[in-house]
């Protein structure tokens, strides 16, 4: 794809210098001298990035990014600025400006920036085709994504929700395993009865099992009326029982007769009580080694686990970031009557580059915090967590000491290919090695399909 710049500066011989270096290198270019005359090219023509001096005639630079911000959301322009200027041009960065430069412009340095500026551009425009996605995929509501391991969580969903097998949804916390659960209740014959959630984690195992099951009057003390259960409260419906790998031995197996005969007995009770309920019950544990512990009945697993679905870690589901983060974007402007609708380039990038060891809510957190910071209708790298903004370089890749060499080439290789937005002969070329090289890379470590390229370059 051959990409069209615009470079605008009232100096004749740097316009021109510029313009015959870019040309050089590979772009169209189109040039003004002046911020109106720069205007009417971008209206009129089809650009991709604009280069614009700082102080003009008339029009000055940061009036003209305004006005191309304003039409087209998201625009990569670069500022050139002269000495005493450099104050207004980082300010200009924060109300949107992709980056600026000091003269006399180091072309090499302008050649990196026009090209990481491009690059972020088309992964602009592939963020902003997600998110119609993500309005056409409503019939899972809150689930946001739209990457490969989501859709096959989205297919394994549609997969089950009409049965009425047990589900055990394992992941590590903060993956969205409550959400799945939902979706499954939502699109299920069940849906307009009870979706009925018990954190078992969050209570003792005696008042676990009274939560669950009810209990009588006078059954122990403080039971001074009676009280159903879950388990009555969710009949005809679902019942999600989360952190199921936290409940005692004794009431595993209180909880195995309910699934195996679907009827029970109120704490202190005589009389039994039949339910018609579902169970989709999740954990963070991996409940084969609680079995070889001794913590975990292997009875009650097999009783659970009739269907598996693994909620992958968003750091194995990055592609999904974006709209993540413009979900909760959205949500928490309005919460904050805030008038908040994109983010910058940079902030994004940080976030993007992030492993995210808390997942989603993680991710959520974070977004309500920069929300909070946020004083303009733009979210910034200043306005994220100061984890974020201490980062020294976009383009630097985080490795664990220890590591293997391996591992290592599979980190390099990964975030080459989500930076490359997957197009392979542009990892391949990144990575100076051949694309057969890189196909047999990918094949080695599971890294996606080893077929043509899915993005054009």
């Amino acid at each position: 794809m051959l990409f069209r710049l615009l470079v605008i500066d009232d100096e004749k011989n740097l316009r021109e210098g510029l313009a015959e270096y870019l040309h050089d290198t590979g772009y169209e270019v189109v040039c003004a001298e002046n911020g109106e005359e720069g205007w009417k090219l971008f209206n009129n023509g089809d650009i991709d990035l604009v280069i614009t001096d700082l102080k003009m005639p008339g029009i000055s630079g940061v009036e003209l990014m305004k006005r191309i911000l304003a039409h087209s959301p998201g625009f990569p322009v670069i500022i050139l600025t002269g000495h005493g200027t450099i104050d207004i041009a980082v300010a200009a960065m924060h109300q949107g400006a992709w980056d600026f430069l000091s003269k006399p412009v180091d072309l090499d340095h302008l050649s990196l920036k026009v090209k990481r500026a491009l690059e972020n551009r088309e992964l602009y425009f592939k963020h902003r085709q997600m998110e119609e996605e993500l309005e056409r995929k409503r019939q899972f509501k809150s689930i946001i994504g739209n990457s490969r391991n989501i859709r096959e969580i989205f297919d394994m969903i549609n997969k089950v929700a009409s049965t009425k097998a047990s589900i055990l949804i394992t992941g590590e916390s903060g993956v969205g395993k409550e959400l799945v659960a939902n979706a499954i209740h939502e699109l299920s014959a069940r849906k307009d009865q009870p979706f009925v959630k018990v954190h078992c984690a969050a209570l003792s195992s005696t008042l676990l099992e009274s939560e669950l099951f009810g209990h009588e009057k006078g059954s122990f003390t403080g039971a001074l009326s009676q009280r159903r259960g879950r388990f009555e409260l969710a009949s005809g419906g679902t019942l999600f029982l989360d952190e199921i790998g936290e409940i005692d031995q004794n009431l595993q197996i209180k909880l195995l007769r309910v699934l195996q005969e679907k009827k029970f007995e109120r704490v202190g009770g005589e009389k039994t009580i039949e339910v018609d309920v579902r169970i989709i019950a999740a954990t963070n544990k991996d409940l084969k080694a609680e079995i070889e512990k001794g913590n975990f009945r292997e009875d009650l697993y097999f009783r659970l686990n009739v269907v598996n679905i693994l909620v992958p870690p968003l750091r194995e589901r990055k592609d999904d970031i974006p709209l993540l983060i413009t979900s909760f974007i959205k949500e928490f402007a309005q919460e904050n009557g805030k008038s908040i609708d994109s983010i910058h380039e940079k902030a994004r990038s940080r976030l993007y580059a992030y492993d995210w060891p808390g997942n989603i809510r993680e991710l959520r957190n974070c977004m309500e915090s920069a929300v909070v910071m946020c004083q303009s209708n733009m979210i910034t790298v200043d306005d994220l967590p100061p984890a974020f903004r201490s980062t020294s370089d976009d383009g630097w890749v985080s490795i664990k000491l220890g590591s293997s060499m391996s591992e290592c080439e599979k980190i390099i290789i990964r975030e080459t290919l989500s930076h490359c937005q997957g197009n392979k002969s542009k990892t391949a070329d990144m990575l100076e090695i051949g694309r057969k090289t890189l196909l047999r890379k990918l094949a080695e470590y599971d890294l996606g399909s080893q077929e043509e390229d899915d993005v054009s370059p």
